[in-house]
C-alpha cells in the first residue's frame, strides 16, 4: 500500500489496494480507518467494485443508512444513486459547503462515495478540513462561540420546493436538530467548526453577555453565523477531487465539509454513495 498525502490541509490518495480485498480483510480495514482519522479524506483509483462490495468495505467503518430522498441500488439497499443528468429536476443542493445529513440527530460518521459515470471535464468534489478552521480562527472568535449551538434543517434546503404537505411531513418525520457549533471529535478529541450548508441560526445567542437592548442579537448573531460559514470557503483549508470512473472518495464527516461542483450540465454525472451511521454531536 503506497500512501501520498495531497495537500497540507487534509486528503491522501492511496495504491495499491482493492478495496474489495479491505472488505474482507481486518488488518487491511483497520491500516485505512487509521489512515482515515489521519487524512480527514482518502481517494482510490481504478476500484472496479460492485455495490455489495462498495457497501462491505463502507461498513468496515459502521452500518449504513438510507436517505429519504435519494433512490437505492435494487441489489444493494446500503447504495444511494446520486445520478445527474439532463433531465433531472433543476433544483442544485449539491453546489454548497455542507456537512452530509446534518439535519439528523445523528448525523452521518462518514460516507464512501464511488464515480460510475462523469463528464470528461468538470463534476469535481472539494472538501475543507474544519479542525484547521476552527484552530486559524482568533481566540476571541473561539471564545465566543465556544457555548453556542445551531439549528439545522432539512425543511429550509432539500424541501424547500416541496409542496407544503410534503414539506411538513418531513420535518415531522426528520424534527430540525441543535447541534454544537464547536464539534469535539470521538476519537481524536480535536475540535472543529460545525457549520455548513444546513445551518439556519444560532439558537442560544440571544443573551446578556451578547445582547444589549431589544433586538441587537440578529445583526450580530447573523453576521457572526456568516463569517463561520465562509470558512470552508478558504483555498488553505481545502482539496479538490478529479473524478474518473472506478474512483473512490471515503471521507470522515465530523471533521470536514465537501461541495460538489456543479459546472458539468448538460453531462452525466452517475456516483453511488455509502453513507456511515454516526453518533450525536457534542
Amino acid at each position: 500500500m503506497h500512501v501520498e498525502k495531497l495537500t497540507c490541509a487534509l486528503g491522501a490518495e492511496i495504491s495499491g489496494i482493492k478495496l474489495a480485498e479491505v472488505g474482507r480483510n481486518d488488518d487491511l480495514a483497520g491500516e485505512v480507518n487509521e489512515l482515515l482519522i489521519k487524512h480527514k479524506v482518502l481517494f482510490f483509483r481504478e476500484q472496479e467494485i460492485s455495490d455489495a462490495e462498495h457497501a462491505a468495505f463502507a461498513r468496515r467503518f459502521g452500518e449504513l443508512e438510507d436517505h429519504p430522498l435519494a433512490s437505492s441500488a435494487d441489489s444493494e439497499p446500503g447504495i444511494i444513486h446520486i445520478w445527474k443528468s439532463p433531465e433531472s429536476p433543476p433544483e442544485r443542493y449539491e453546489n454548497s459547503w455542507h456537512t452530509d445529513a446534518a439535519w439528523r440527530e445523528r448525523p452521518p460518521m462518514g460516507a464512501v462515495l464511488r464515480c460510475v459515470e462523469c463528464p470528461p471535464v468538470g463534476g469535481d468534489t472539494m472538501w475543507a478540513n474544519m479542525e484547521l478552521a476552527y484552530e486559524q480562527l482568533p481566540d476571541h472568535i473561539k471564545e465566543d462561540i465556544a457555548d453556542l449551538r445551531a439549528r439545522h434543517s432539512m425543511e429550509a434546503t432539500f424541501m424547500a420546493a416541496k409542496p407544503a404537505d410534503e414539506r411538513l411531513a418531513m420535518k415531522e418525520r426528520f424534527p430540525d436538530p441543535e447541534h454544537p457549533v464547536v464539534r469535539t471529535h470521538p476519537v481524536t478529541g480535536r475540535k472543529c467548526l460545525y457549520t455548513g450548508g444546513f445551518i439556519t441560526h444560532f439558537t442560544n445567542y440571544h443573551t446578556a453577555k451578547r445582547v444589549r437592548v431589544g433586538q441587537d442579537w440578529h445583526p450580530g448573531a447573523a453576521n457572526l453565523l456568516q463569517y463561520l460559514i465562509s470558512q470552508s470557503a478558504i483555498p488553505e483549508y481545502q482539496i479538490r477531487w478529479r473524478w474518473t470512473p472506478g474512483s473512490v472518495a471515503v471521507w470522515d464527516n465530523r471533521c470536514t465539509q465537501h461541495y460538489a461542483v456543479m459546472d458539468y450540465p448538460p453531462c452525466i454525472r452517475r456516483m453511488n454513495r455509502a453513507t456511515i451511521i454516526g453518533d450525536r454531536p457534542y
